[in-house]
C-alpha cells in the first residue's frame, strides 16, 4: 500500500427516523461494524442530542469511526479512517448499511498520508524509538450522553446506554434513562423533567411553603404531578 491510511466518506438516505434517533443502536451499530473490520476498540462516545439527532466516534487502534444523524431527513453522514492494510473501511460501510436500514448510500475513498510525499526519516530508527516497551490490551471505554440543548443553553448528562423505557402515549413521548450521576431520568419530548437525585429540590418547594403558612390545611388538590412527588411531600405533613 502506498499510503499511511484509508478513508471513506459515507451518506446514508432513506435510513428509518426512529433508528438515527436511538443512540443505543446507532453505538451497538458502529461498535458492531468496527469488529467486522476487525478493527481493536479503544474508546466510544455517542451524544443523543433533543429535539434530533446522535454524534459519536469509536476510537479504534487503527483510527476512528464517526456519525452524525438526521433523523427528521432519514440521512446519516459517517466518515471511517483506517491505518494500515488490516482494517477494511468498506467492511465498516456494508455493516452500518445494514444496521441503519439505509435505503441507500454513497462513498468517496480517499487515500491518506501519500508515502512518496513524507519524509525518509520516519522510518526505522524513528519507529523504534516510538516502540512501546511492551504492548498492553487496549480497554473498551463507552460514553453515551443524553444532551438536551436550544440556543442559549445545554444539558449533557452520562447514562449507562440502556433505555429503561421508552414509548409513546397520547400526548408525548415517554423516555427513562439511567445516569451514572443522577439516577434514572424522566425525559419528554426530549425534554429533561426530572432525575432520581434532584427531584426534591422541585417538590418540596411546590408543597412544602404552602401548608406551613396555612394555618390548618385539610385537604390538598395536586393539579398535573404525574411523577408522585408533590404528593409524597405533602403526605409528609399531618
Amino acid at each position: 500500500m502506498n499510503q499511511l491510511g484509508r478513508h471513506i466518506v459515507v451518506e446514508f438516505y432513506d435510513c428509518p427516523a426512529d433508528i438515527l434517533s436511538d443512540v443505543s443502536h446507532i453505538e451497538t451499530a458502529m461498535l458492531q461494524a468496527a469488529r467486522d473490520a476487525q478493527a481493536t476498540i479503544i474508546n466510544s462516545t455517542f451524544h443523543h442530542f433533543s429535539p434530533f439527532g446522535v454524534s459519536g466516534v469509536v476510537v479504534i487502534q487503527e483510527s476512528h469511526l464517526a456519525i452524525h444523524s438526521y433523523p427528521e431527513y432519514g440521512y446519516a453522514a459517517i466518515d471511517v479512517f483506517t491505518c494500515g492494510e488490516q482494517v477494511d473501511p468498506w467492511v465498516c460501510y456494508h455493516s452500518l448499511f445494514a444496521s441503519l436500514q439505509a435505503g441507500h448510500g454513497s462513498a468517496l475513498e480517499i487515500g491518506r498520508g501519500q508515502k512518496q510525499l513524507l519524509r525518509p526519516a520516519a522510518d526505522e530508527e524513528i519507529r523504534e524509538q516510538y516502540q512501546p516497551a511492551s504492548a498492553v490490551e487496549p480497554v473498551h471505554v463507552r460514553n453515551i450522553w443524553f444532551t438536551e440543548r436550544d440556543d442559549d443553553i445545554a444539558l449533557s448528562l452520562r447514562h449507562t446506554g440502556e433505555v429503561l423505557f421508552r414509548g409513546q402515549s397520547p400526548y408525548q413521548k415517554v423516555e427513562v434513562f439511567d445516569t451514572y450521576a443522577y439516577g434514572k431520568l424522566l425525559v419528554l419530548d426530549g425534554k429533561v423533567m426530572t432525575t432520581d437525585q434532584d427531584e426534591y429540590v422541585y417538590h418540596e418547594m411546590i408543597a412544602h411553603p404552602a401548608l406551613l403558612t396555612h394555618p390548618n390545611p385539610r385537604r390538598v388538590l395536586v393539579i398535573g404531578g404525574g411523577d408522585g412527588g408533590a404528593v409524597r411531600e405533602v403526605l409528609r405533613h399531618s
